[in-house]
């Protein structure tokens, strides 16, 4: 069964996903199958200053979907694939 998500996340989420570089970062983090993605991995392959990277997940978190795991001063990050599929069923109702 697929998760349900209210009116107001699947609007943050249309937003979230609004901005190109977001879609290719949450890309990056769900092609870690099964282990977290790292910031300096993302950074690194996005070639973006860590404020602006911190911006983008910050905004792809307050959407549901991507889940953050601190340690310390690291971030490890997971696709919360649950949200993204319910957020996928919805928009294909439209």
């Amino acid at each position: 069964m697929v998760k349900q998500i209210t009116d107001r996340q699947f609007a943050q989420i249309a937003k979230a996903l609004a901005e190109p570089r977001r879609v290719e970062i949450l890309r990056q983090i769900g092609q870690c199958d099964g282990s977290a993605a790292s910031c300096s991995g993302l950074q690194e392959a996005q070639k973006v200053t860590a404020a602006t990277l911190s911006h983008h997940v910050k905004e792809l978190a307050n959407a549901g979907l991507v889940n953050v795991t601190r340690d310390g001063k690291f971030m490890r990050l997971c696709l919360n694939r649950p949200v993204l599929e319910a957020y996928m069923a919805q928009l294909s109702k439209i």
